[in-house]
């Protein structure tokens, strides 16, 4: 019996891929957490062969805990998920030593084969990822889009506002400012909020 557990912090998706993975054969989900300090610390009591990890978590990126788990359990095999296709998150995580990449609307057979893979120590990518893969530098051409609000909070970001600030201006809560900047930074590969800056100004991002 495989033994699978689940990282998102979002209850709906969590349920969801509960529900495709106990109706496979040989398949069990032996726990869920909904942010990275609850996983790690039911993952040193809970079975588990497979880890579901969501890459934009409340608290630290999944990428970064992608990173502390390998460290930590390294027997366990770990696929990111995620609502995003960018080469930048899968290639990241696959550089902290994921197995493999699922998006969160992939189909129950993508999900069995994914974790199959895993399990066999192989890396699975499904088909309409892997050229994500291929070595590309970041230019006007290519670089990875900014969604309008994204663009918006960069610029605030840039001004010197904090996320408490940037939240008020723009009428939404500080974690979301915050889940905004982490996907950015993501996004185009810096390691940090000033590292951020640095690249939206060398790149004309923001005025």
């Amino acid at each position: 019996m495989i033994s699978v557990f689940i990282v998102d912090d979002h209850p709906v998706v969590v349920e969801g891929l509960k529900s495709v993975i106990e109706k496979l054969d040989g398949h069990q989900v032996t726990g869920v957490a909904y942010n990275a300090v609850e996983a790690v610390e039911l993952l040193k009591k809970t079975k588990t062969d497979v880890l579901l990890l969501d890459i934009n978590l409340p608290d630290i990126s999944g990428i970064d805990l992608c990173k502390k788990i390998r460290k930590e359990f390294p027997d366990i095999k770990i696929l990111g998920i995620s609502t995003f296709s960018e080469r930048s998150y899968i290639s990241r995580m696959i550089q902290n030593g994921a197995h493999g990449y699922l998006i969160k609307s992939a189909s129950k057979e993508e999900i069995a084969e994914a974790i199959e893979s895993a399990m066999q120590g192989k890396l699975y990518m499904s088909l309409n990822m892997k050229h994500l893969l291929q070595p590309n530098s970041v230019t006007k051409s290519n670089m990875p889009d900014l969604t309008k609000r994204e663009k918006e909070v960069l610029q605030l970001i840039a001004e010197g506002m904090t996320n408490n600030r940037i939240a008020e201006k723009l009428f939404v809560s500080p974690s979301t400012v915050d889940t905004h900047r982490k996907n950015m930074i993501t996004k185009l590969e810096v390691s940090n909020t000033a590292a951020l800056i640095r690249f939206a100004v060398e790149h004309g991002l923001i005025e």
